[in-house]
């Protein structure tokens, strides 16, 4: 086999990368500049940049990805999950975070939370949504994920414990993928003028 096709984990076992901290701390420094600045601009910026980021990844992930990850042979299932897990971990909830803080601050500085109903019903689902998304995310959708890397990397895997992890998951992930196109649908209306 050629050696250039030979890869090994970057930190072995485990699921903390000390060095994505960096990252989001980078990340969530600009979103804290956004916010301080008061620059509609640049607030609209960061919440559509992670929004679309937030929004395509889980749509890519849920829809492209997990299909593909089914469908291997479980050595190359487990080596998928041991390198995107530790990736999700820090990723999906800075951009979750940057979304719907970004999204809370330029509703506010634009006027929306003082809207009358009907007009408020649109920003009333884009909480509801967000919120909804949050909770199945960080409640349940990142921990299953970590359970299953972690129990994934044991010399012998209990196939029937991740299998039952596994069960509801994915109609999990496809409910976020429809709440994601719902969010869109409302942040168009949004866009486009209550």
């Amino acid at each position: 086999m050629d050696a250039s096709l030979v890869t090994t984990p970057e930190a072995g076992p485990g699921l903390i990368r000390w060095r994505y901290l960096w990252y989001v701390a980078a990340a969530l420094l600009v979103l804290v500049v956004a916010i301080a600045a008061g620059n509609i601009w640049f607030l609209d910026w960061v919440h559509v940049m992670s929004g679309v980021l937030w929004t395509g990844i889980d749509l890519f992930m849920g829809f492209v990805i997990g299909p593909i990850i089914r469908s291997v042979p479980v050595p190359v299932r487990k080596e998928i999950i041991i390198r995107l897990t530790p990736v999700t971990l820090f990723l999906m909830p800075t951009l979750s975070i940057m979304t719907s803080t970004a999204g809370w601050f330029l509703a506010v500085q634009l006027g929306f939370m003082q809207l009358p109903w009907p007009q408020f019903g649109w920003i009333a689902a884009a909480l509801a949504l967000v919120t909804l998304m949050t909770i199945q995310g960080l409640g349940y959708l990142l921990p299953t994920s970590v359970r299953v890397c972690l129990e994934i990397q044991k010399p012998v895997p209990d196939g029937p414990k991740i299998g039952r992890m596994m069960s509801r998951f994915y109609y999990v992930v496809a409910s976020q993928g429809v709440m994601q196109i719902a969010i869109i649908v409302v942040m168009a209306k949004l866009a486009t003028g209550v």
